[in-house]
């Protein structure tokens, strides 16, 4: 169903207790939901403060400001979260007790057909997050040279037919643009298989949001600055829900870099300043993922900052 634009969609957040208690919540704390959303998640970590306590939400989407609690423990900043550093320190707000990170694709992306997000919908080819920017998804398709093309359905959307994605958008824009999503569709849909056509379709809006968006560099920025931004003992908890994410995040927790580079001390102990705990995600249960099928593919992942970057 079609969503008013100006309305964000409050969905039930996913895995919202398991997020409350990775984050070990301190009721005086200083937290950051760097994913504001709908504001689920963040109303669950308002409910765990008490009046000395705060919380910072940040999303660069204006459409999330509809959702901002009136609160004077909250505080939002609309930005995108590769900034979070830099607003932590301007709201003198360093170093945090948790970092939570939901990187799933909100709902009201998808159901609000004018943002251009998803393949269920007639509408131009934009897919921002952030309105302000200027970067669209139709710049992508119809400016970016073929093997770029085929460079993102690949690296983004992990497509086995990316050049052939490419080859054929490329020989379509040049009889007339790509402007919308039906235009788009009656390019690619002839090269998906049909048994698999709704997943392979969402993987190229996949890799066309997150070209967009560069979200991959975000996430990067993001996830450094977070460790810089926690205090010994707070934790940093984030949802993902593909692979490309969750290796980023997971070697960012493991070895305390994005590259997943291992660095050892003189006696062979690895370097990292963050410990994994658990070591493996957590996924949600069949009860969750029946009751929101949104939940099916999320991971979530936990780590601690150590008191110094020297332990293991």
């Amino acid at each position: 169903m079609e969503k008013d634009s100006a309305t964000y969609d409050y969905h039930v957040p996913v895995m919202l207790n398991q997020c409350i208690g990775a984050l070990n919540i301190n009721p005086k704390g200083t937290y950051v939901d760097v994913t504001f959303g709908g504001g689920g998640h963040s109303r669950g970590i308002l409910a765990h403060l008490d009046k000395e306590g705060h919380l910072y939400g940040f999303d660069q989407d204006l459409d999330a400001l509809s959702g901002v609690p009136n609160d004077d423990r909250f505080t939002f900043v609309r930005s995108n979260f590769r900034y979070l550093r830099n607003f932590l320190r301007y709201h003198d707000a360093l170093p945090v007790d948790g970092i939570l990170a939901d990187l799933g694709v909100s709902s009201h992306h998808l159901d609000d057909a004018s943002r251009g997000f998803s393949f269920r919908f007639d509408a131009p080819l934009d897919m921002r997050m952030n309105q302000r920017a200027t970067l669209t998804a139709a710049d992508v398709v119809n400016g970016y040279a073929e093997e770029k093309l085929r460079s993102i359905f690949s690296l983004y959307g992990e497509l086995n037919q990316s050049g052939r994605l490419a080859q054929a958008i490329a020989k379509a824009r040049s009889q007339q643009p790509i402007e919308t999503m039906n235009q788009l569709l009656e390019v690619v849909t002839p090269l998906m298989p049909r048994a698999r056509e709704k997943k392979e379709l969402a993987k190229v809006m996949q890799a066309l949001r997150m070209e967009v968006n560069h979200e991959t560099e975000a996430l990067q920025e993001m996830l450094t600055a977070a460790v810089r931004c926690l205090k010994p003992g707070g934790r940093l908890v984030v949802m993902t829900y593909h692979s490309i994410e969750d290796r980023i995040v997971k070697n960012l927790m493991k070895t305390g870099n994005v590259e997943g580079t291992i660095e050892k001390d003189f006696y062979g102990r690895v370097q990292t300043p963050l410990r994994m705990t658990p070591t493996k995600p957590i996924v949600p249960d069949e009860e969750e993922i029946n009751a929101n099928p949104r939940a099916r593919s999320a991971k979530l992942r936990i780590a601690e900052k150590l008191e110094t970057e020297e332990k293991n």
